[in-house]
């Protein structure tokens, strides 16, 4: 048996992560003492997972711990370019996700369903997907199979959008709102790891993450100021407002060149489906304030339907699931902050 660095817990020698606290269990990492709360962190994090300070108003623990085998270096992030404020911002003009608010209301969730009332406070949502450029700029790789700059990302599992949008947030200087355990820099965890169960979001943090399904489906029916009853974000001529297995010619098209929805949201139907926080599971049958989906499960949901989609399948209330490792070249992801 092995001990945890950061919690202490007794861990199997052949383990690759404390199945108590997430923490690697590969790496020689020395143990801080947040300067403002006291919390424990490793030399690896950034922030404060209790507190939010950044890693350097952090001192050594005075306590002393374990020592492991010096870390290899993985790869991905050995390869990954230290990227500065100044040189993102010569990169391209559209580096970041422009963020638009939805204003806090209510709404039927869901077809038919008079009882389905869900209520919900304002968030910010991307305008349009997150694009190939914009992934490259904060991941640097292109995963993508269609590729052109402004396409929407696609070949993306669930976990990568979530490494993604932590990743987002750290650049901005912002809380990221995902952990496992402790730990807020989610790239050394494998995506296929049984860890990533025990991810869990932050909804008051100031960073980066992907919208609930509830949030999602608001923003597409235009919000509770703009409320629509149309089939489609925007209109009930899917023509307008997609691209779909009619239109697209059997590929992805530029982001925001079709019309937005009535707060100037694009593609929240069509191009590409995006990933939700949420697992799959039955809609809430009775009123219910910003819903956050079933706490366990194995599906993840993706709404909105992609370039090979029919129209049924694009419309603002259809919903499916994907396994959280599930990629394809019709499903990519938008980026939401709570407000």
């Amino acid at each position: 048996m092995i001990q945890c660095k950061r919690c202490g817990a007794s861990i199997l020698d052949n383990s690759r992560f404390c199945s108590f606290c997430g923490t690697v269990l590969d790496a020689a990492q020395t143990i801080l003492l947040c300067k403002r709360c006291g919390a424990r962190l490793l030399s690896t994090d950034r922030f404060c997972s209790q507190c939010a300070t950044p890693v350097s108003g952090a001192v050594r623990s005075a306590t002393p711990m374990q020592q492991t085998a010096p870390a290899q270096v993985q790869p991905s992030m050995a390869s990954r370019p230290q990227m500065t404020p100044t040189a993102i911002a010569a990169t391209s003009d559209s580096r970041f996700p422009t963020m638009l608010k939805v204003p806090a209301g209510g709404f039927t969730m869901g077809e038919g369903m008079p009882t389905r009332r869900v209520t919900l406070s304002s968030f910010l949502l991307s305008q349009t997907p997150v694009t190939q450029r914009q992934y490259q700029i904060v991941m640097a790789k292109r995963p993508s199979k269609l590729p052109g700059d402004n396409r929407p990302v696609e070949s993306v599992n669930w976990c990568e959008a979530i490494i993604f949008c932590n990743m987002l947030s750290i650049m901005q200087n912002l809380q990221p709102c995902y952990s496992i355990g402790d730990a807020t820099d989610l790239t050394t965890f494998d995506t296929a790891s049984a860890v990533w169960k025990r991810v869990t979001c932050n909804f008051l943090a100031s960073g980066y993450r992907l919208p609930t399904e509830a949030e999602w489906e608001y923003a597409a029916r235009g919000g509770g100021m703009h409320p629509t009853q149309t089939q489609f974000a925007g209109s009930n001529d899917i023509n307008t407002v997609a691209w779909y297995g009619e239109n697209s010619d059997v590929t992805t098209h530029d982001v925001a060149t079709k019309t937005p929805n009535s707060i100037g949201l694009y593609d929240m139907c069509g191009n590409v489906a995006e990933w939700c926080w949420d697992y799959m599971g039955e809609l809430p049958s009775q009123p219910v304030q910003n819903p956050r989906g079933p706490n366990i499960g194995a599906m993840h949901v993706k709404r909105g339907g992609g370039w090979l989609d029919d129209k049924e399948q694009c419309t603002v209330f259809y919903r499916s699931g994907s396994a959280p490792t599930g990629k394809s070249s019709s499903l990519g992801f938008r980026v939401c902050r709570s407000y």
